[in-house]
């Protein structure tokens, strides 16, 4: 195992990794839609800007485990209501293009204040 660390994605908050590589998968932790430099959520009450900004977190993990979204097997999105799901979904959609991971969307009652979604994933790792 292989603890993932980087600076292009925010530091984790408690006793974890970014991110886990093992036997050719990255087992990516769940990010929110903070700002790697700063640490401050971004877009408040924004749920396109939030999905951007945490799929660019795990993009960032990823890459610094050679993989990628291309790569994503499985994406497991919290978001803090139903309603917010289209816009989920507009920006997943953008940023995947035509790759379509497993995913499951699970409507939470809170995550972190401001935070509207949190992702984690699995990816496999580049040959």
């Amino acid at each position: 195992m292989h603890p993932i660390a980087t600076p292009a994605a925010p530091t984790p908050a408690g006793h974890y990794s970014q991110g886990i590589a093992h036997a050719g998968l990255v087992y990516v932790a769940g990010q929110l839609p903070l700002d790697p430099a700063t640490g401050e959520v971004v877009g408040a009450g924004d749920i396109a800007a939030q999905t951007e900004r945490v799929l660019l977190n795990v993009e960032a993990v990823l890459r610094a485990a050679n993989s990628g979204l291309d790569r994503l097997l499985s994406v497991t999105v919290f978001v803090t209501g139903r309603d917010l799901w289209g816009g989920v979904n507009a920006v997943y959609a953008r940023m995947l293009g035509a790759h379509r991971p497993a995913r499951a969307i699970v409507p939470v009652g809170e995550l972190k204040p401001g935070c509207l979604i949190e992702v984690q994933a699995v990816a496999a790792q580049r040959e």
